[in-house]
């Protein structure tokens, strides 16, 4: 396990890494110091090829708050004393961690515990599939503090849920039971609070034992085809088949289909 001071950086299952929230006595509201240790931990799952899918949590009652209102970052630099020092705290901030949750190519699972309001929110939509215990709610309550939804909220909220809804969750603070939050399109999945793990590994598993080459090539051109033309979408999949068609997964693929077994894909 490597050591952070406000996460938890685990493999706790073959190919399956977990980043957990770890404030639970702040909501898991994040800081500086959080934002380093998450950008960090993030990286060593990208690089480790052995690590196919990764799994954020958060620790105690909740999955996370957003940024904390409260301060108590005395060990990270103070952007604020200086000229423009808002825009770059966030940009050093929880911009990063939110900007490398979505360029990577390698799945991410939120397992959402409970409460993921705010920049909470934001986070937990940054990952691909969302699975939520009944119990936790869901919105964005930025505005009560007069507030914006500035850790891509205003990217995330009205592509996922339609500008009108968006909005109407922003400008009146709402937050959401889990049941509706799925309604509106901000989670994969409910289950109940009990079976959330079981849930939530079963389908990191699923994903994990799926051909590593064929699963990063697929979310990459799927996630530049919400930004692109159809023709950049096809070139962009005809480039895409060079790496993938040749490659032993798909030859072992091919081979596993006719001898009526499970593949054992390697990645390669």
């Amino acid at each position: 396990m490597a050591e952070y001071r406000d996460i938890l950086f685990e493999t706790p299952q073959t190919h399956i890494a977990q980043i957990t929230l770890n404030r639970p006595d702040r909501m898991n509201a994040y800081t500086g110091v959080m934002c380093d240790n998450l950008v960090d931990a993030i990286a060593r799952y990208v690089e480790d090829d052995a690590l196919r899918c990764l799994v954020v949590t958060g620790a105690g009652r909740g999955f996370c708050s957003g940024g904390d209102v409260a301060g108590g970052d005395p060990e990270h630099p103070d952007y604020r004393k200086r000229q423009m020092g808002y825009a770059q705290e966030m940009r050093i901030g929880m911009h990063r961690v939110i900007a490398a949750l979505h360029r990577i190519d390698k799945p991410v699972v939120a397992m959402i515990n409970g409460p993921a309001v705010a920049g909470g929110l934001t986070l937990a939509l940054a990952c691909d599939f969302r699975i939520a215990a009944d119990t936790a709610k869901l919105g964005d309550t930025s505005g009560r503090f007069g507030l914006l939804p500035d850790e891509g909220g205003a990217w995330f909220f009205p592509r996922l849920m339609g500008l009108d809804r968006a909005l109407k969750m922003t400008l009146l603070h709402e937050v959401y039971p889990a049941a509706e939050a799925l309604k509106l399109g901000l989670v994969t999945e409910v289950v109940p609070a009990a079976e959330l793990k079981s849930r939530t590994f079963e389908f990191a598993r699923a994903i994990a034992a799926k051909a590593p080459l064929a699963v990063r090539l697929a979310k990459s051109m799927m996630r530049h085809g919400l930004d692109a033309s159809l023709d950049h979408s096809l070139n962009d999949a005809a480039f895409a088949v060079m790496i993938a068609n040749p490659s032993e997964d798909v030859r072992e693929g091919v081979k596993a289909f006719f001898e009526k077994r499970t593949p054992e894909f390697k990645g390669r």
